[in-house]
Protein backbone atom coordinates (compact mmCIF):
# COMPACT_ATOMS: atom_id res chain seq x y z
CA UNK A 1 0.00 0.00 0.00
CA UNK A 2 1.24 3.48 -0.90
CA UNK A 3 0.68 6.74 0.94
CA UNK A 4 -2.74 8.22 1.64
CA UNK A 5 -2.29 11.99 1.80
CA UNK A 6 -4.90 14.36 3.26
CA UNK A 7 -4.52 18.02 2.24
CA UNK A 8 -6.41 20.95 3.81
CA UNK A 9 -7.27 24.32 2.28
CA UNK A 10 -7.66 22.98 -1.26
CA UNK A 11 -10.05 25.74 -2.38
CA UNK A 12 -7.00 27.99 -2.68
CA UNK A 13 -5.03 27.79 -5.90
CA UNK A 14 -1.69 26.94 -4.30
CA UNK A 15 -3.12 23.98 -2.38
CA UNK A 16 -4.98 22.89 -5.51
CA UNK A 17 -1.69 22.84 -7.42
CA UNK A 18 -0.10 20.77 -4.66
CA UNK A 19 -2.95 18.26 -4.75
CA UNK A 20 -2.56 17.82 -8.51
CA UNK A 21 1.22 17.44 -8.16
CA UNK A 22 1.39 15.03 -5.21
CA UNK A 23 -1.02 12.52 -6.74
CA UNK A 24 1.39 12.01 -9.65
CA UNK A 25 4.05 10.61 -7.31
CA UNK A 26 4.28 6.81 -7.65
CA UNK A 27 4.41 6.23 -3.88
CA UNK A 28 1.03 7.95 -3.39
CA UNK A 29 -2.05 5.76 -3.71
CA UNK A 30 -4.74 8.28 -2.78
CA UNK A 31 -5.15 11.99 -2.09
CA UNK A 32 -8.01 13.31 0.04
CA UNK A 33 -8.64 17.03 -0.51
CA UNK A 34 -10.50 18.91 2.23
CA UNK A 35 -12.02 22.38 2.41
CA UNK A 36 -15.14 24.09 3.72
CA UNK A 37 -16.04 25.29 0.21
CA UNK A 38 -15.77 23.47 -3.13
CA UNK A 39 -12.76 24.62 -5.16
CA UNK A 40 -13.23 26.42 -8.47
CA UNK A 41 -10.19 24.62 -9.93
CA UNK A 42 -9.91 20.92 -10.71
CA UNK A 43 -8.20 18.51 -8.32
CA UNK A 44 -7.33 15.72 -10.74
CA UNK A 45 -8.13 12.27 -9.37
CA UNK A 46 -8.18 13.41 -5.74
CA UNK A 47 -11.22 12.71 -3.56
CA UNK A 48 -12.75 16.01 -2.46
CA UNK A 49 -14.45 16.10 0.94
CA UNK A 50 -16.35 19.25 1.89
CA UNK A 51 -15.59 19.73 5.57
CA UNK A 52 -14.76 22.67 7.82
CA UNK A 53 -11.60 21.99 9.81
CA UNK A 54 -12.96 24.28 12.54
CA UNK A 55 -15.59 21.64 13.30
CA UNK A 56 -15.10 18.30 15.12
CA UNK A 57 -16.25 16.50 11.95
CA UNK A 58 -12.67 16.73 10.65
CA UNK A 59 -11.82 13.88 13.05
CA UNK A 60 -14.35 11.64 11.30
CA UNK A 61 -13.01 12.65 7.87
CA UNK A 62 -9.45 11.83 8.93
CA UNK A 63 -10.45 8.51 10.48
CA UNK A 64 -12.49 7.40 7.46
CA UNK A 65 -9.76 8.38 5.02
CA UNK A 66 -7.10 6.31 6.81
CA UNK A 67 -4.56 9.01 5.89
CA UNK A 68 -1.00 8.40 7.01
CA UNK A 69 0.21 11.84 5.86
CA UNK A 70 -1.48 15.19 6.58
CA UNK A 71 -0.41 18.35 4.75
CA UNK A 72 -1.98 21.35 6.49
CA UNK A 73 -2.15 24.22 3.97
CA UNK A 74 -5.23 25.95 5.39
CA UNK A 75 -3.07 28.52 7.22
CA UNK A 76 -3.22 31.82 5.38
CA UNK A 77 -3.25 35.59 5.69
CA UNK A 78 -5.97 36.28 3.13
CA UNK A 79 -9.66 35.45 3.04
CA UNK A 80 -11.43 33.78 0.16
CA UNK A 81 -14.05 35.85 -1.66
CA UNK A 82 -16.57 37.18 0.83
CA UNK A 83 -14.56 36.06 3.84
CA UNK A 84 -13.53 38.19 6.78
CA UNK A 85 -10.41 38.54 8.92
CA UNK A 86 -12.31 36.88 11.80
CA UNK A 87 -13.05 33.85 9.62
CA UNK A 88 -9.41 33.62 8.57
CA UNK A 89 -8.24 33.72 12.19
CA UNK A 90 -10.72 31.05 13.23
CA UNK A 91 -9.59 28.78 10.41
CA UNK A 92 -5.92 29.37 11.17
CA UNK A 93 -6.10 28.88 14.91
CA UNK A 94 -9.29 26.97 15.80
CA UNK A 95 -9.04 24.92 12.60
CA UNK A 96 -5.46 23.92 13.39
CA UNK A 97 -6.46 22.93 16.94
CA UNK A 98 -9.27 20.71 15.65
CA UNK A 99 -7.06 19.16 12.97
CA UNK A 100 -4.26 18.41 15.44
CA UNK A 101 -6.77 16.91 17.86
CA UNK A 102 -7.96 14.62 15.08
CA UNK A 103 -4.37 13.68 14.19
CA UNK A 104 -3.60 12.91 17.82
CA UNK A 105 -6.45 10.40 17.97
CA UNK A 106 -5.64 8.78 14.63
CA UNK A 107 -3.30 5.76 14.83
CA UNK A 108 -2.77 5.85 11.06
CA UNK A 109 -1.14 9.31 10.94
CA UNK A 110 2.64 9.02 10.59
CA UNK A 111 3.62 12.37 9.07
CA UNK A 112 2.37 15.96 9.48
CA UNK A 113 3.50 18.86 7.28
CA UNK A 114 2.42 22.40 8.24
CA UNK A 115 2.61 25.43 5.94
CA UNK A 116 3.87 28.26 8.15
CA UNK A 117 5.48 31.62 7.48
CA UNK A 118 8.54 33.70 8.35
CA UNK A 119 5.97 36.18 9.70
CA UNK A 120 6.52 34.29 12.96
CA UNK A 121 9.71 36.36 13.43
CA UNK A 122 7.88 39.66 13.09
CA UNK A 123 9.58 42.82 11.78
CA UNK A 124 11.18 45.31 14.16
CA UNK A 125 13.93 47.91 14.19
CA UNK A 126 16.19 45.85 16.47
CA UNK A 127 15.87 42.59 14.55
CA UNK A 128 19.03 40.64 13.71
CA UNK A 129 20.34 40.91 10.15
CA UNK A 130 19.39 37.27 9.51
CA UNK A 131 16.95 35.01 11.38
CA UNK A 132 17.73 31.34 11.93
CA UNK A 133 15.07 28.82 12.92
CA UNK A 134 16.08 29.18 16.59
CA UNK A 135 16.22 33.00 16.70
CA UNK A 136 13.46 34.36 18.95
CA UNK A 137 11.43 37.33 17.78
CA UNK A 138 12.45 40.63 19.39
CA UNK A 139 8.79 41.38 20.00
CA UNK A 140 5.95 38.93 19.54
CA UNK A 141 3.34 39.98 16.97
CA UNK A 142 0.35 41.63 18.62
CA UNK A 143 -2.21 40.74 15.98
CA UNK A 144 -3.00 39.71 12.43
CA UNK A 145 -1.64 36.76 10.50
CA UNK A 146 1.73 36.91 12.28
CA UNK A 147 0.05 36.28 15.64
CA UNK A 148 -1.97 33.45 14.10
CA UNK A 149 1.26 31.80 12.95
CA UNK A 150 2.80 32.06 16.43
CA UNK A 151 -0.27 30.37 17.92
CA UNK A 152 -0.41 27.71 15.19
CA UNK A 153 3.24 26.76 15.70
CA UNK A 154 2.68 26.60 19.46
CA UNK A 155 -0.11 24.05 18.98
CA UNK A 156 2.03 22.07 16.54
CA UNK A 157 4.88 21.86 19.08
CA UNK A 158 2.40 20.60 21.67
CA UNK A 159 1.17 17.94 19.26
CA UNK A 160 4.76 16.85 18.50
CA UNK A 161 5.35 16.31 22.24
CA UNK A 162 2.17 14.28 22.62
CA UNK A 163 2.78 12.18 19.49
CA UNK A 164 6.56 11.68 19.26
CA UNK A 165 5.92 8.80 16.84
CA UNK A 166 4.69 11.27 14.18
CA UNK A 167 7.26 13.04 11.98
CA UNK A 168 6.34 16.74 12.12
CA UNK A 169 7.69 19.20 9.55
CA UNK A 170 7.00 22.95 9.81
CA UNK A 171 7.88 24.97 6.72
CA UNK A 172 8.30 28.71 7.33
CA UNK A 173 7.89 30.27 3.90
CA UNK A 174 9.21 33.70 3.00
CA UNK A 175 6.87 35.92 0.96
CA UNK A 176 5.41 33.73 -1.79
CA UNK A 177 5.39 35.21 -5.29
CA UNK A 178 4.91 33.96 -8.83
CA UNK A 179 2.66 34.45 -11.86
CA UNK A 180 -0.46 33.22 -10.03
CA UNK A 181 0.42 34.08 -6.42
CA UNK A 182 -2.49 35.37 -4.33
CA UNK A 183 -0.79 36.91 -1.29
CA UNK A 184 -0.96 40.30 0.45
CA UNK A 185 2.48 41.27 -0.88
CA UNK A 186 1.52 40.28 -4.43
CA UNK A 187 -1.52 42.55 -4.11
CA UNK A 188 0.69 45.37 -2.83
CA UNK A 189 3.09 45.05 -5.77
CA UNK A 190 0.08 45.09 -8.12
CA UNK A 191 -0.84 48.64 -7.08
CA UNK A 192 -0.12 51.25 -9.81
CA UNK A 193 1.83 53.36 -7.28
CA UNK A 194 3.58 51.83 -4.26
CA UNK A 195 3.28 53.65 -0.93
CA UNK A 196 6.51 53.28 1.07
CA UNK A 197 7.71 54.43 4.48
CA UNK A 198 9.84 57.58 4.20
CA UNK A 199 13.48 56.95 5.10
CA UNK A 200 13.32 53.14 4.88
CA UNK A 201 14.34 50.71 2.12
CA UNK A 202 13.77 47.24 3.57
CA UNK A 203 15.45 44.02 2.49
CA UNK A 204 12.97 41.43 1.24
CA UNK A 205 13.13 37.72 0.44
CA UNK A 206 10.81 35.76 -1.83
CA UNK A 207 10.09 32.12 -2.57
CA UNK A 208 8.61 31.04 -5.91
CA UNK A 209 5.25 29.27 -5.86
CA UNK A 210 6.79 26.39 -7.87
CA UNK A 211 9.41 25.91 -5.15
CA UNK A 212 6.65 25.96 -2.52
CA UNK A 213 4.96 23.01 -4.25
CA UNK A 214 8.22 21.08 -4.57
CA UNK A 215 9.37 21.49 -0.96
CA UNK A 216 5.91 20.51 0.33
CA UNK A 217 6.12 17.39 -1.84
CA UNK A 218 9.56 16.52 -0.45
CA UNK A 219 8.42 17.09 3.15
CA UNK A 220 5.37 14.84 2.64
CA UNK A 221 7.46 11.79 1.71
CA UNK A 222 9.91 9.53 3.50
CA UNK A 223 13.28 11.30 3.79
CA UNK A 224 16.09 10.41 1.43
CA UNK A 225 19.35 9.02 2.76
CA UNK A 226 21.23 11.71 4.66
CA UNK A 227 18.17 13.97 5.09
CA UNK A 228 15.52 14.36 7.78
CA UNK A 229 11.99 15.44 6.87
CA UNK A 230 11.07 16.65 10.34
CA UNK A 231 11.76 19.84 12.22
CA UNK A 232 11.27 23.53 11.44
CA UNK A 233 12.76 25.02 8.29
CA UNK A 234 13.03 28.48 6.76
CA UNK A 235 12.17 28.33 3.04
CA UNK A 236 13.34 31.18 0.80
CA UNK A 237 15.16 31.81 -2.46
CA UNK A 238 18.80 32.85 -2.35
CA UNK A 239 19.63 36.54 -2.07
CA UNK A 240 17.61 39.63 -1.15
CA UNK A 241 16.07 42.60 -2.94
CA UNK A 242 15.55 46.10 -1.63
CA UNK A 243 12.04 47.48 -1.92
CA UNK A 244 13.42 50.25 -4.18
CA UNK A 245 14.85 47.60 -6.52
CA UNK A 246 11.48 45.86 -6.64
CA UNK A 247 9.68 49.07 -7.62
CA UNK A 248 12.17 49.78 -10.44
CA UNK A 249 11.93 46.28 -11.83
CA UNK A 250 8.15 46.60 -11.87
CA UNK A 251 8.26 50.07 -13.42
CA UNK A 252 6.03 51.37 -10.64
CA UNK A 253 6.79 54.67 -8.92
CA UNK A 254 6.88 54.85 -5.13
CA UNK A 255 5.31 57.47 -2.90
CA UNK A 256 7.38 57.83 0.29
CA UNK A 257 5.11 58.72 3.20
CA UNK A 258 5.69 59.31 6.88
CA UNK A 259 4.69 56.29 8.94
CA UNK A 260 1.35 57.75 10.18
CA UNK A 261 0.41 58.56 6.58
CA UNK A 262 1.32 55.01 5.46
CA UNK A 263 -0.93 53.64 8.20
CA UNK A 264 -3.75 55.87 6.98
CA UNK A 265 -3.13 54.84 3.37
CA UNK A 266 -3.22 51.21 4.45
CA UNK A 267 -6.64 51.70 6.03
CA UNK A 268 -7.85 53.42 2.87
CA UNK A 269 -6.78 50.68 0.45
CA UNK A 270 -8.26 48.03 2.77
CA UNK A 271 -11.55 49.92 2.83
CA UNK A 272 -11.53 50.20 -0.97
CA UNK A 273 -10.76 46.48 -1.24
CA UNK A 274 -7.62 47.10 -3.30
CA UNK A 275 -5.30 45.07 -1.05
CA UNK A 276 -4.96 43.87 2.53
CA UNK A 277 -2.44 46.49 3.69
CA UNK A 278 -2.24 45.22 7.25
CA UNK A 279 -0.13 46.66 10.11
CA UNK A 280 2.19 43.63 9.91
CA UNK A 281 2.75 44.30 6.20
CA UNK A 282 3.55 47.93 6.97
CA UNK A 283 6.15 46.73 9.49
CA UNK A 284 7.63 44.43 6.85
CA UNK A 285 7.83 47.32 4.37
CA UNK A 286 9.54 49.38 7.08
CA UNK A 287 12.09 47.00 8.57
CA UNK A 288 12.15 44.06 6.14
CA UNK A 289 13.07 40.50 7.08
CA UNK A 290 15.81 38.07 5.99
CA UNK A 291 16.12 34.42 7.06
CA UNK A 292 18.89 31.86 6.95
CA UNK A 293 18.20 28.75 4.81
CA UNK A 294 21.16 26.51 5.65
CA UNK A 295 18.94 23.98 7.45
CA UNK A 296 16.65 23.80 4.41
CA UNK A 297 19.57 22.62 2.30
CA UNK A 298 21.54 20.59 4.82
CA UNK A 299 18.81 18.80 6.76
CA UNK A 300 15.76 18.85 4.50
CA UNK A 301 17.84 18.38 1.34
CA UNK A 302 16.01 21.03 -0.69
CA UNK A 303 17.55 23.67 -2.96
CA UNK A 304 15.12 26.18 -4.51
CA UNK A 305 15.09 26.42 -8.27
CA UNK A 306 14.50 30.19 -8.17
CA UNK A 307 16.51 32.86 -6.36
CA UNK A 308 14.74 35.81 -4.76
CA UNK A 309 15.57 37.98 -7.80
CA UNK A 310 14.40 35.30 -10.27
CA UNK A 311 11.18 34.82 -8.31
CA UNK A 312 10.45 38.52 -8.47
CA UNK A 313 11.33 38.66 -12.18
CA UNK A 314 8.83 35.90 -12.93
CA UNK A 315 6.18 37.71 -10.90
CA UNK A 316 6.97 41.02 -12.65
CA UNK A 317 6.62 39.46 -16.12
CA UNK A 318 3.13 38.30 -15.25
CA UNK A 319 2.21 41.80 -14.02
CA UNK A 320 2.95 43.44 -17.37
CA UNK A 321 4.31 46.92 -17.96
CA UNK A 322 4.13 49.43 -15.13
CA UNK A 323 3.37 53.14 -15.37
CA UNK A 324 7.00 53.88 -16.23
CA UNK A 325 9.61 51.84 -18.14
CA UNK A 326 11.96 50.27 -15.54
CA UNK A 327 15.03 51.77 -17.22
CA UNK A 328 13.56 55.28 -17.19
CA UNK A 329 12.41 54.93 -13.58
CA UNK A 330 15.83 53.66 -12.46
CA UNK A 331 17.55 56.50 -14.32
CA UNK A 332 15.30 59.11 -12.73
CA UNK A 333 15.94 57.68 -9.25
CA UNK A 334 19.69 57.68 -9.91
CA UNK A 335 19.65 61.31 -11.05
CA UNK A 336 17.67 62.41 -8.00
CA UNK A 337 20.04 60.46 -5.72
CA UNK A 338 23.08 61.96 -7.45
CA UNK A 339 21.74 65.51 -7.02
CA UNK A 340 21.02 64.94 -3.34
CA UNK A 341 24.46 63.43 -2.75
CA UNK A 342 26.18 66.25 -4.64
CA UNK A 343 24.36 68.74 -2.50
CA UNK A 344 25.50 66.93 0.65
CA UNK A 345 29.14 66.84 -0.47
CA UNK A 346 29.25 63.05 -1.05
CA UNK A 347 30.26 61.50 -4.39
CA UNK A 348 27.35 60.01 -6.37
CA UNK A 349 27.00 56.24 -6.66
CA UNK A 350 25.34 54.03 -9.24
CA UNK A 351 22.00 52.34 -8.68
CA UNK A 352 21.98 48.77 -7.38
CA UNK A 353 20.02 47.93 -10.52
Amino acid sequence: MGQVVLVTGVARSLAGRFVRRIQRDPQVDRVVAVDAVPPEHHLGAADFVQADIRQPTIARVLAESGADTVVHMDVTGTALAGGSRATVKETNVIGTMQLLGACQKSPSVQRLVVKSSTNVYGSASRDPAVFTETTPAKSLPSGGFAKDIVEVEGYVRGFARRRPDVAVCVLRFANILGPTADTPLASYFSLPVLPTVFGYDPRLQFVHEDDVIEVLRIAAHEPRRGTLNSGTFNIAGDGVLLLSQCSRRLGRPTVPLLLPAVTWAGSLVRTLGMTDFSPEQIRLLTHGRVVDTDEMRRTLGFSPRYTTAETFADFARAQGAGLLPPEALAGAVDRIAALSLRGSGHPPTQSAD
